[in-house]
């Protein structure tokens, strides 16, 4: 056997071990939410028995503070479905679909979308799209879970507000996009760590939204990278190969 071929099939072994591995903990994580479905339904209908009673009830103190416990039940399901939501979107070996198309216009259409959460954020959002920008190939729902994750963890970060900013630009063989904040930044050992699964520093958080966004930027044949410093805001760069463009027909 080559030295190719012996790297051909140790890249298959990998590969089809991931894809027992992916299906082994997905297949885990939706025997958890089954049951964590039910507990939360329980909840819901525990809460109202609570609701019905009579108002004048002498137990009536007992029943708040069962009330209360009852509505934390409720918010960890919630945040556990979450966590496993966003688990099986990391943990999911997906194949693209992808398509030639406008990076231009998928941004237009998601940002007009988001622009209503935006403004509650009090975050001014600003487009620079380069309107010679080439297409490229997109998987236009998975490349855009992934952008949308992106520009909500940076609105998210600017908590009194501020300014993002979304440039596109031509980029040698491909096309680059970036996401520029003016929120508190990271110091270095934060940034060190971003795109390492279950990390995070948000409250609530999973720590998966990072890693899903790199793992679908590579599916497309992309690079991210993240520019930061504490007080100085925090830059997104994705970049995307463009396909060569086709030579024009020659007239008959």
């Amino acid at each position: 056997m080559s030295a190719m071929s012996a790297v051909d099939e140790a890249d298959r072994s990998r590969a089809e071990t991931y894809a027992e591995f992916a299906a082994l903990v997905g297949g885990l994580a939706h025997e958890i939410r089954n049951p964590l479905s039910t507990i939360r339904l329980n909840m819901e209908l525990l809460a109202e028995d609570f609701e019905a009673d009579d108002p004048a009830s002498p137990t009536r103190h007992r029943d708040r503070r069962a009330r209360a416990k009852i509505d934390l039940v409720r918010q960890e399901c919630d945040r556990l479905q979450k966590l496993l939501g966003d688990f099986l979107d990391f943990a999911r070996q997906e194949t693209l679909t992808l398509e030639p198309g406008s990076l231009n216009g998928e941004l237009e259409q998601m940002l007009d979308f988001f622009a209503p959460h935006a403004r509650d954020a009090g975050v001014d959002v600003i487009r620079y799209l380069d309107p010679a920008l080439p297409k490229v190939r997109l998987d236009r729902e998975t490349f855009r879970s992934a952008v949308l994750n992106l520009v909500l963890n940076a609105v998210q970060a600017m908590e009194a507000g501020g300014q993002l900013v979304v440039r596109t630009r031509p980029a040698g063989l491909g096309v680059v996009l970036e996401l520029i904040d003016t929120g508190p930044g990271m110091d270095a050992e934060t940034l060190g760590k971003v795109f390492r699964a279950f990390y995070t520093t948000k409250q609530g958080g999973s720590g998966l939204g990072l890693p899903t966004a790199r793992k679908i930027v590579e599916a497309h044949g992309g690079t991210i990278d993240i520019e930061t410093a504490p007080g100085r805001g925090t830059k997104v760069t994705i970049w995307l190969p463009a396909p060569p463009r086709l030579p024009p027909l020659e007239p008959s």
